[in-house]
Protein backbone atom coordinates (compact mmCIF):
# COMPACT_ATOMS: atom_id res chain seq x y z
CA UNK A 1 0.00 0.00 0.00
CA UNK A 2 1.62 3.15 -1.06
CA UNK A 3 -0.01 6.73 0.26
CA UNK A 4 0.76 10.40 -1.93
CA UNK A 5 0.77 13.14 0.38
CA UNK A 6 1.15 15.71 -2.14
CA UNK A 7 -2.47 14.79 -2.82
CA UNK A 8 -5.57 14.61 -0.76
CA UNK A 9 -3.91 11.79 0.95
CA UNK A 10 -1.90 14.37 2.75
CA UNK A 11 -4.48 14.41 5.56
CA UNK A 12 -3.98 10.95 6.65
CA UNK A 13 -0.62 11.79 7.50
CA UNK A 14 -0.55 12.51 11.17
CA UNK A 15 -2.36 9.29 11.72
CA UNK A 16 -0.11 6.73 9.99
CA UNK A 17 3.52 8.94 11.02
CA UNK A 18 2.38 9.00 14.71
CA UNK A 19 1.48 5.30 14.43
CA UNK A 20 4.38 3.72 11.89
CA UNK A 21 7.33 6.14 13.30
CA UNK A 22 7.43 4.83 16.68
CA UNK A 23 8.75 5.05 19.71
CA UNK A 24 9.15 8.50 20.07
CA UNK A 25 10.56 10.14 23.13
CA UNK A 26 8.32 12.91 24.64
CA UNK A 27 9.52 16.67 25.11
CA UNK A 28 7.94 17.74 28.05
CA UNK A 29 8.62 21.61 27.91
CA UNK A 30 8.60 24.29 30.25
CA UNK A 31 8.31 27.55 28.76
CA UNK A 32 6.86 31.31 29.76
CA UNK A 33 5.42 33.73 27.93
CA UNK A 34 6.12 37.53 27.74
CA UNK A 35 4.17 38.21 30.99
CA UNK A 36 5.94 35.93 33.09
CA UNK A 37 3.34 33.15 33.00
CA UNK A 38 4.66 29.50 32.87
CA UNK A 39 3.52 26.45 30.66
CA UNK A 40 3.99 22.87 30.72
CA UNK A 41 3.04 20.37 27.75
CA UNK A 42 4.24 17.59 26.17
CA UNK A 43 5.05 16.75 22.64
CA UNK A 44 6.20 13.65 21.06
CA UNK A 45 7.58 14.87 17.06
CA UNK A 46 10.82 14.93 18.82
CA UNK A 47 14.56 13.85 19.40
CA UNK A 48 18.12 15.19 20.06
CA UNK A 49 19.55 15.84 16.77
CA UNK A 50 23.62 16.22 17.60
CA UNK A 51 25.98 16.85 20.48
CA UNK A 52 28.45 19.09 19.03
CA UNK A 53 26.92 21.51 20.15
CA UNK A 54 23.93 19.21 21.81
CA UNK A 55 21.06 20.34 19.92
CA UNK A 56 17.48 19.03 19.47
CA UNK A 57 14.67 19.64 17.76
CA UNK A 58 10.51 19.52 18.45
CA UNK A 59 7.89 19.67 16.03
CA UNK A 60 4.55 22.20 17.77
CA UNK A 61 1.58 22.36 15.71
CA UNK A 62 -1.05 25.00 15.45
CA UNK A 63 -4.20 25.33 17.43
CA UNK A 64 -7.65 25.33 15.39
CA UNK A 65 -7.44 29.21 15.38
CA UNK A 66 -4.01 28.91 13.03
CA UNK A 67 -2.16 30.24 15.90
CA UNK A 68 1.18 28.44 16.85
CA UNK A 69 0.24 26.68 20.08
CA UNK A 70 1.06 28.16 23.79
CA UNK A 71 4.71 26.65 23.66
CA UNK A 72 5.93 27.61 20.36
CA UNK A 73 4.58 31.50 20.97
CA UNK A 74 6.20 31.49 24.10
CA UNK A 75 9.59 30.05 23.21
CA UNK A 76 9.66 32.40 20.36
CA UNK A 77 9.00 35.26 22.55
CA UNK A 78 11.58 34.52 25.26
CA UNK A 79 13.68 31.84 23.45
CA UNK A 80 14.81 29.74 26.29
CA UNK A 81 12.89 26.80 27.18
CA UNK A 82 13.09 23.25 29.24
CA UNK A 83 12.90 19.42 27.83
CA UNK A 84 12.04 17.53 30.94
CA UNK A 85 11.78 13.89 30.05
CA UNK A 86 8.58 11.61 31.07
CA UNK A 87 9.02 8.53 33.37
CA UNK A 88 6.82 5.69 34.36
CA UNK A 89 6.45 7.80 37.61
CA UNK A 90 4.79 10.91 35.92
CA UNK A 91 2.72 9.52 33.39
CA UNK A 92 -0.33 10.58 34.79
CA UNK A 93 1.25 14.38 35.52
CA UNK A 94 2.04 14.26 31.96
CA UNK A 95 -1.55 13.48 31.05
CA UNK A 96 -3.27 16.16 32.75
CA UNK A 97 -0.50 18.64 31.02
CA UNK A 98 -1.31 17.27 27.38
CA UNK A 99 -5.27 18.71 28.10
CA UNK A 100 -6.34 22.00 26.42
CA UNK A 101 -5.55 24.66 29.27
CA UNK A 102 -6.67 28.57 28.65
CA UNK A 103 -3.52 30.45 27.65
CA UNK A 104 -1.31 31.51 30.61
CA UNK A 105 -2.96 28.64 33.19
CA UNK A 106 -0.61 27.10 35.17
CA UNK A 107 -0.61 23.04 34.01
CA UNK A 108 2.66 22.36 36.99
CA UNK A 109 -0.46 23.96 39.69
CA UNK A 110 -2.84 21.54 38.13
CA UNK A 111 -0.83 18.64 37.77
CA UNK A 112 0.79 18.58 41.05
CA UNK A 113 4.29 19.84 39.94
CA UNK A 114 6.64 22.00 41.17
CA UNK A 115 9.14 24.19 39.49
CA UNK A 116 12.85 24.22 39.97
CA UNK A 117 15.45 26.96 39.17
CA UNK A 118 17.29 26.28 36.09
CA UNK A 119 21.11 26.79 35.82
CA UNK A 120 21.67 28.95 32.55
CA UNK A 121 18.36 30.08 31.85
CA UNK A 122 15.23 31.95 33.37
CA UNK A 123 12.84 29.07 32.27
CA UNK A 124 12.79 26.48 35.66
CA UNK A 125 12.65 22.85 35.30
CA UNK A 126 9.98 20.85 36.43
CA UNK A 127 11.56 19.56 39.69
CA UNK A 128 10.11 16.04 39.89
CA UNK A 129 11.40 15.61 36.31
CA UNK A 130 14.92 12.32 36.30
CA UNK A 131 16.21 14.57 33.63
CA UNK A 132 15.94 17.93 32.04
CA UNK A 133 17.52 19.95 29.09
CA UNK A 134 18.15 23.31 29.06
CA UNK A 135 17.73 25.10 25.74
CA UNK A 136 17.92 28.02 23.75
CA UNK A 137 16.48 28.65 20.71
CA UNK A 138 18.68 28.12 17.93
CA UNK A 139 15.94 28.46 15.11
CA UNK A 140 11.98 28.44 14.69
CA UNK A 141 11.16 27.15 11.44
CA UNK A 142 7.90 27.73 10.31
CA UNK A 143 6.80 25.18 7.63
CA UNK A 144 2.99 24.99 7.03
CA UNK A 145 0.99 23.97 10.26
CA UNK A 146 4.18 23.26 11.54
CA UNK A 147 6.71 24.99 14.18
CA UNK A 148 10.02 23.06 14.30
CA UNK A 149 11.86 24.39 17.36
CA UNK A 150 15.82 23.66 17.08
CA UNK A 151 17.15 24.38 20.52
CA UNK A 152 20.54 24.56 21.91
CA UNK A 153 21.12 22.69 24.79
CA UNK A 154 22.91 24.32 27.56
CA UNK A 155 22.64 22.45 30.38
CA UNK A 156 21.39 18.93 31.54
CA UNK A 157 20.02 18.25 35.33
CA UNK A 158 19.58 14.25 35.95
CA UNK A 159 18.31 12.82 39.72
CA UNK A 160 20.86 11.78 42.23
CA UNK A 161 22.54 8.61 41.12
CA UNK A 162 21.04 8.16 38.02
CA UNK A 163 24.16 8.52 36.22
CA UNK A 164 27.20 7.21 37.72
CA UNK A 165 31.39 8.68 37.74
CA UNK A 166 31.85 6.83 34.00
CA UNK A 167 28.76 8.33 32.98
CA UNK A 168 27.40 5.42 32.94
CA UNK A 169 23.15 5.36 33.24
CA UNK A 170 21.07 3.38 36.03
CA UNK A 171 17.60 2.96 36.13
CA UNK A 172 16.54 5.28 33.77
CA UNK A 173 13.14 4.60 32.18
CA UNK A 174 11.50 7.26 29.80
CA UNK A 175 8.16 6.56 28.43
CA UNK A 176 7.77 6.32 24.52
CA UNK A 177 4.88 7.32 22.21
CA UNK A 178 3.71 4.66 20.04
CA UNK A 179 1.23 6.47 18.27
CA UNK A 180 -2.36 9.01 18.23
CA UNK A 181 -4.43 8.73 20.26
CA UNK A 182 -3.27 7.62 23.42
CA UNK A 183 -0.59 4.71 22.57
CA UNK A 184 2.57 4.37 24.91
CA UNK A 185 5.25 2.43 25.63
CA UNK A 186 7.81 1.39 28.34
CA UNK A 187 11.43 1.25 27.47
CA UNK A 188 11.99 -1.43 30.77
CA UNK A 189 12.67 -4.21 28.03
CA UNK A 190 16.18 -4.04 26.10
CA UNK A 191 18.76 -5.68 25.04
CA UNK A 192 22.57 -5.02 24.10
CA UNK A 193 23.66 -5.38 20.24
CA UNK A 194 27.72 -5.28 20.05
CA UNK A 195 29.34 -2.66 17.33
CA UNK A 196 30.83 -4.74 14.14
CA UNK A 197 33.72 -3.27 12.23
CA UNK A 198 34.40 -3.26 8.90
CA UNK A 199 36.96 -5.98 8.87
CA UNK A 200 34.80 -7.83 10.86
CA UNK A 201 31.86 -8.04 8.55
CA UNK A 202 34.61 -9.07 5.27
CA UNK A 203 36.20 -11.59 7.09
CA UNK A 204 35.46 -14.96 5.30
CA UNK A 205 32.81 -16.96 6.72
CA UNK A 206 34.00 -20.00 8.48
CA UNK A 207 32.33 -23.14 6.76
Amino acid sequence: MTFDFRGPQAAVAYRLLTNLVMPRPIAWVTSRDAHGRLNLAPFSFFNVMGAFPPILVIGVGNLEDGRPKHTARNIAATREFVVNLVTEDLIEAMNVTAADFPEGHNELHAAGLHPAPSLAIGVPRVAEAHVSLECALHKLERIGENNLIIGQILALHTADGLVDERLHVHGFHPIGRLGAPSAYARTTDRFDLPRVSYPLVMQPQKP
